[in-house]
């Protein structure tokens, strides 16, 4: 079982999960971060770091987001690691409650 991060991250970017992730199993988008399904260890330190609950459990992921499993593992081949935190996307705040908006991903 791996973790996988969901739409709320889409647009807001924190990086919190990042600075806690003992294998360094996240990848960075234009304006997504998403979980290596090759890397991840399950541990979990993650899901309470992230500011928008966008880390779920591939178990627990809801059903309006299952295309997310998918996404972070083709993602995850694409994008290169990120292990340290970065200052989040300036209108972060603006997005996090946005639902839809898989549309604004950038590849």
């Amino acid at each position: 079982m791996t973790h996988v991060v969901t739409e709320s991250c889409i647009k807001c970017k924190y990086t919190d999960c990042v600075d806690v992730c003992p294998v360094d199993c996240f990848r960075e988008g234009p304006n997504m971060l998403v979980i290596d399904p090759d890397e991840c260890i399950d541990c979990a330190v993650c899901i309470p770091e992230c500011p928008v609950n966008a880390i779920f459990t591939e178990e627990e992921v809801p059903e309006d987001m299952k295309q997310f499993i998918a996404l972070n593992a083709e993602l995850a081949k694409k994008w290169p690691a990120i292990t340290d935190v970065k200052e989040h996307s300036p209108d972060s705040d603006q997005w996090k409650d946005v639902k839809g908006k898989l549309k604004h991903l950038e590849r």
